[in-house]
């Protein structure tokens, strides 16, 4: 019988209106959270925002009730799917956004991290998942510069410890468009399938998570997307949810993009070219894992687990080009 990972909390918020992919992105997440089978969240702790409910008003509420819902003991997670913009001043756009007055109909970039601040878990993942384009991911004509993640939540990070932020996008790219997902939220849901997982543990780790949507979405907008991760004192990988309702063997999903792998056999018909595409995953999660500890000052600030991760990556890069001949 599947587990429930009872201390999970999720807000999950997709704008529609002019992206109507957001609403399929945010229903398809909060959908995997709630499914026992899989993240196995509470369903009565997973709150979804989508179209004309995702109102900045509904959405701060919705905010205020993860906080007083969450202790630090929980883990929380907090996902967007919309616009972002900095005019100087950074604003979310939630549904009924007016440009005339953004102060009055968009949630400015400092109240969204006030109540992000509010949020006691000491787990806290936030996605952003701003900046789509159109169909054909073409950038629309915008008062500002389109930014996927507000300065204030970067600066928040320092303040506190076991806070993950995760943009779709750097500031200059768009976030793209797909069928049935955006290529971030289309890797985001593989992630907490468990497809990224570095260890058969039954959970899906944030570190995981990050390196394989890092990983994913350049490689599916032939480079033209690149996520990017903000960690505040992360001392521990920490668990976001069951990836397969507490079994440890993850499972397939039932949609598929271009370029998507799958955990189903018809992929593993040939054992070298598994072999390949892993030592791939495994070489570009080393590069992200030393991008990621080059932010530190000194060697001895680096979290732990992230020092034994690079490590263990090391090791399985190290058998992978064995099996593939590529040293000896």
């Amino acid at each position: 019988m599947p587990e429930t990972f009872v201390q999970g909390y999720a807000l999950v918020v997709g704008v529609g209106a002019d992206l109507p992919v957001t609403v399929d992105d945010a229903a398809a997440v909060a959908d995997l959270l709630r499914d026992p089978g899989r993240c196995a969240y509470p369903p009565d702790q997973v709150q979804l925002l989508t179209g004309e409910q995702a109102t900045a008003a509904n959405i701060l509420a919705a905010l205020e009730r993860l906080a007083q819902s969450t202790n630090p003991a929980s883990t929380a997670l907090v996902y967007f799917s919309g616009h972002g913009l900095e005019t100087p001043d950074y604003y979310l756009m939630p549904y009924g956004y007016d440009r005339a007055d953004l102060p009055g109909t968009a949630i400015p970039g400092a109240v969204f991290t006030e109540h992000l601040r509010a949020i006691k878990a000491r787990k806290l993942l936030v996605l952003l998942d701003c900046c789509h384009a159109g169909g054909q991911a073409e950038a629309k004509g915008w008062p500002g510069v389109k930014s996927p993640l507000p300065p204030s939540v970067a600066a928040e990070l320092g303040r506190g410890s076991g806070r993950v932020v995760i943009g779709s996008s750097r500031k200059d790219e768009v976030s793209w468009t797909g069928k049935p997902y955006s290529v971030f939220t289309a890797a985001l849901l593989e992630g907490l399938a468990g497809y990224g997982a570095f260890e058969r543990d039954g959970y899906a780790h944030v570190l995981d998570l990050a390196m394989y949507v890092g990983h994913m979405a350049p490689n599916r907008t032939n480079d033209g997307q690149h996520p990017i991760v903000k960690v505040s004192n992360l001392e521990d990988n920490f668990a976001l949810a069951y990836y397969a309702g507490g079994e440890k063997e993850p499972k397939s999903l039932d949609w598929a993009i271009t370029g998507v792998p799958t955990i189903s056999a018809e992929i593993e018909t040939a054992q070298v070219a598994t072999c390949r595409r892993m030592l791939a995953h495994r070489r570009e999660a080393l590069l992200l894992m030393e991008e990621r500890m080059s932010e530190f000052v000194e060697y001895q600030q680096i979290p732990l687990q992230l020092i034994k991760n690079k490590r263990r990556t090391e090791g399985q890069i190290a058998d992978l080009e064995r099996k593939l001949g590529l040293r000896p």
